[in-house]
């Protein structure tokens, strides 16, 4: 069906939230940069016995607005990260911080009965939240109300990996985070098959963004 978009302004917000649409949209596949696995491949536990299977057996809601979209966001399942889909509505107008709102707001929320029956869990903790980047911060920097080396490994490496490749990274695979000191520096923290196997590793792989 074809859109006829408004003109002026309205054209403008309209161009900027069907990017930030279609970079979300292109989640829905896995993300090429990163080497996001599908969740329809079981995960091989290693030795230790497990009853989770790592695959989502029901599918997420079909869309039902021109402003929602099927995205993915990395769950926990076997100590490792999994894309997972999720159905998420892109607020008009939409930003990047806006953006890495609703992802956040996804990691936050509890697994659906489909997701809890196949292992699935977040260590995102519900008191997290997001603030705006400050004067001198690099491009695309996303400040948390908590440090992130304060976080649980876990939940910092579902962040990462669930920020890294969309709109809300400008992209990137690789994710600027700050916390709401003074002090604390903005660090990059790439999302690598490493980080998705060992979340724990999260930390020491952060750099300082140029």
């Amino acid at each position: 069906m074809r859109l006829r978009l408004p003109t002026g302004a309205g054209r403008r917000t309209a161009l900027r939230t069907t990017a930030l649409t279609a970079g979300l949209a292109v989640l829905a596949g896995g993300l090429a940069g990163c080497g996001i696995r599908g969740t329809a491949v079981p995960v091989d536990a290693g030795s230790a016995p497990s009853r989770a299977s790592c695959v989502v057996r029901s599918t997420p809601q079909s869309l039902t607005a021109p402003s929602t979209v099927t995205t993915s966001v990395q769950l926990v399942c076997t100590s490792q990260l999994l894309p997972v889909p999720r159905v998420v509505t892109v607020p008009e107008g939409s930003d990047p911080m806006a953006l890495a709102q609703v992802l956040l707001d996804e990691l936050k929320r509890q697994p659906t009965p489909g997701e809890d029956e196949a292992g699935f869990s977040t260590d995102v903790p519900q008191r997290l939240t997001l603030g705006a980047p400050r004067k001198g911060d690099p491009a695309g920097t996303l400040r948390l109300n908590v440090a992130p080396q304060e976080l649980p490994p876990v939940a910092l490496a579902q962040l990462v990996c669930t920020f890294a490749g969309t709109p809300a990274a400008d992209g990137r695979a690789t994710v600027v985070l700050g916390g709401p000191g003074e002090d604390d520096r903005p660090l990059g923290y790439p999302c690598t098959d490493e980080t998705r196997t060992r979340p724990e590793a999260v930390r020491g792989g952060a750099t300082t963004p140029p």
